[in-house]
């Protein structure tokens, strides 16, 4: 899906300007506890579906739309994962920090696919296969509680970099 026109229209005031946005991501494992992947339509990298919450939207209400519009796979929401603020710096310039809401998320129907737009593969991966993944993905995948930066604690470094989309 595109920029959403919301934040189309608030670009045309600030330009590239940071954005705080809300945003909401999925750590879906199958019942042969493989990982569900996309490779990422703007970078070419792989990572866990995410995107951004609209307005009015509940997270975990984002979290099933967004996984079934870039995987093909519906899924339900079994626990809150974490949350944690982002920066993103997208090739246009566009600057954002995320507030990131992640859950872990069980299939329950629907069949790989990308969509060929913010999606250009679909995977199912065993966790030592896994594709080269960044510091971001990495840290949700790899927290078995809710996680989130202890209060007056700097992020992990991978956090801080807005080239990782």
């Amino acid at each position: 899906m595109p920029v959403p026109p919301y934040v189309t229209k608030l670009r045309a005031h600030v330009g590239h300007d940071l954005l705080l946005l809300p945003g909401a991501g999925a750590i879906v494992h199958d019942d042969a506890g493989r990982v569900l992947l996309v490779r990422r339509g703007d970078n070419g990298r792989w990572s866990l579906p995410a995107g951004m919450i609209d307005p009015g939207e509940q997270p975990a209400d984002a979290v099933v739309r967004e996984v079934f519009e870039e995987t093909g796979i519906h899924v339900t929401v079994e626990r809150l994962g974490g949350v944690a603020t982002h920066p993103v710096r997208y090739p246009n310039g566009d600057d954002c920090n995320y507030l990131h809401v992640w859950f872990h998320c069980r299939p329950v129907g629907g069949a790989a696919r990308a969509d060929g737009d913010e999606s250009l593969e679909v995977g199912w991966f065993d966790r030592p296969a896994l594709p080269g993944l960044d510091e971001w993905s990495r840290l949700r995948l790899d927290s078995p509680d809710a996680w989130f930066a202890a209060p007056g604690a700097p992020p992990p470094a991978g956090l801080c970099d807005p080239y990782a989309l």
